[in-house]
């Protein structure tokens, strides 16, 4: 389920992330690694993805592919 920040951005889990690019979640890492894909940490350590970003991104990828 995402969660939310303090700002109220709701933050997704790299499962979550992974399931709307139809990836696997260590692909989602590998990109947070890359800086192919924005992320937070969160205090327990883990990182999390702003969903309107990562919303943005898929975006841009379908009008790509629509070109």
């Amino acid at each position: 389920m995402p969660r939310k920040t303090l700002q109220h951005d709701v933050l997704l889990t790299p499962a979550e992330v992974a399931a709307m690019f139809r990836v696997d979640a260590k692909t989602v890492t590998r990109w947070a690694q890359q800086d192919k894909i924005p992320y937070v940490w969160t205090l327990g350590g883990h990182r999390r993805y702003p969903e309107k970003e990562v919303r943005a991104l898929l975006t841009r990828g379908a009008t790509r592919r629509q070109a």
